[in-house]
């Protein structure tokens, strides 16, 4: 007997978990299932990879199958806003899997493709709405939906459309709520803005929090390899090409970046594929059909891009530049070491990425391990006129370069507090707190 069996869901629903191997829930969904399914208010707090997606989605199909509820055009029974398309996608695709045994629908509203087939969706009438807060803005400003019906209400990933500049559209959004619903409010992190956001969002709800250690960020090994930013790509093409990495993926600051780093890999006989803002939506999608399908080795993206990517087996996670925020570091490992299974992430650093490294490490608490491995040398004609990012480098430099060769132990860090980091054991390293930046279209902070 699955451990779900202990939440009161209708047997629908139990055949889809068994269905997808589900057995024990996950914290997030222990937490979350039982007060979510007697109606009342959530606010949690949990990164992304923990299966909130199922704590969430699995009390809305309850109440609205168990109930029979009937459709009308334009007006959904239930919303759930996430910052991405691909993360909207991917929620769409959850609604599919638990919902295949109940009579439930669900449409996709996003930007980057044309809005025709979302609104002949909503004309025809669905129970949930799973949409970006951008094309949903524009979709209710041409009156081709209303939520004056809705029962249910899903923040997904609040942190991020806050960062992104999506808190003018949230507001607008929520003021065309109905005031009797059921709200669902999940944030990787808790800033004074999210907590302002639930205060008026917000019914007595129940806090359910999952710790960081509770996450798979635990059995990741973090390396970091120190290279001039001119050594980045040829190191790269080295270590993928290495027996022991499968599929991974490689994270650059900008859009250009990952454009120059994927066309660098495929001149080098290493199947590629970059997926970024600047890309269509279809673009974006056959990138990751052919990495989900193994057809392309590694797939080269940005912070903003990659969230929602949920693609299992992947072994390896790059920096190839570091993120601008250090929160941005842990939500990118965590495309890793997932489901119980062991990941790998390293960083390159290049000396002007020092400050960054050091705040990294203050966040999660310790040292990253060095990598032992040496850059071969480069010709002078390599010498870095072609920065993706337009950061100036240094050339022979070392500053805020640590000693190279052998791998050294990790120091622990003393945090502010005066603990200090677990050290570790065998391959994990424990990351804190995971967050990371992406958008439908994003906007300027307001």
């Amino acid at each position: 007997m699955s451990d779900f069996q202990q939440f009161n869901l209708i047997a629908p629903l139990h055949q889809a978990i068994q269905d997808e191997g589900y057995q024990v829930p996950t914290p997030i969904q222990q937490q979350t299932l039982a007060v979510a399914l007697e109606g009342q208010d959530v606010l949690g707090c949990a990164q992304t990879g923990t299966g909130k997606t199922a704590a969430f989605v699995l009390p809305i199909l309850n109440h609205l199958a168990d109930n029979a509820f009937k459709t009308v055009a334009n007006r959904p029974l239930a919303l759930i806003l996430a910052p991405t398309r691909e993360l909207a996608i991917q929620i769409g695709d959850s609604c599919t899997a638990y919902g295949r045994h109940v009579d439930v629908s669900h449409a996709l509203i996003y930007g980057g493709v044309g809005q025709g087939r979302q609104v002949k969706a909503v004309e025809r009438g669905v129970h949930i709405l799973i949409a970006t807060p951008g094309r949903l803005i524009d979709l209710m400003n041409q009156e081709h939906i209303y939520l004056n019906r809705l029962q249910i209400f899903v923040l997904d990933e609040a942190d991020r459309m806050l960062d992104m500049g999506f808190l003018p559209d949230l507001k607008r959004i929520i003021k065309s709520l109905p005031v009797r619903r059921q709200s669902m409010f999940f944030s990787a992190t808790m800033p004074n803005s999210i907590v302002k956001l639930t205060e008026k969002l917000l019914h007595r709800p129940v806090m359910v929090k999952v710790d960081a250690e509770h996450t798979n960020v635990d059995l990741i090994d973090q390396r970091v390899i120190f290279a001039e930013f001119r050594q980045k790509k040829p190191l790269l093409s080295q270590l993928l090409k290495a027996g022991d990495v499968g599929q991974a993926i490689v994270f650059t600051r900008t859009k250009r970046g990952a454009n120059f780093v994927a066309e660098y890999l495929r001149r080098d006989d290493i199947e590629a594929v970059a997926i970024h803002g600047n890309k269509s939506q279809n673009a974006r999608q056959q990138a990751l059909d052919a990495f989900r399908a193994d057809k392309a080795q590694v797939l080269v993206a940005t912070d903003l891009a990659a969230r929602g990517i949920d693609v299992e087996g992947i072994t390896h996670i790059i920096n190839f530049e570091l993120p601008v925020e250090p929160e941005g570091y842990v939500h990118r490992i965590g495309r890793t070491g997932r489901a119980g299974a062991t990941g790998i992430a390293i960083s390159f650093c290049s000396p002007e990425e020092a400050v960054r490294l050091q705040q990294i490490e203050r966040l999660i608490g310790f040292q990253l391990l060095e990598d032992g491995r040496t850059p071969e040398p480069l010709p002078e004609s390599d010498s870095g006129t072609d920065s993706d990012d337009g950061a100036t480098r240094s050339g022979g430099r070392n500053r805020g370069r640590r000693r190279r060769g052998g791998a050294r132990k990790a120091t622990p860090k003393s945090d502010v507090s005066g603990k200090t980091g677990r050290k570790n054991k065998g391959q994990g390293r424990r990351g804190r707190r995971g967050a990371s930046t992406d958008g439908d279209t994003p906007k300027k902070p307001s």
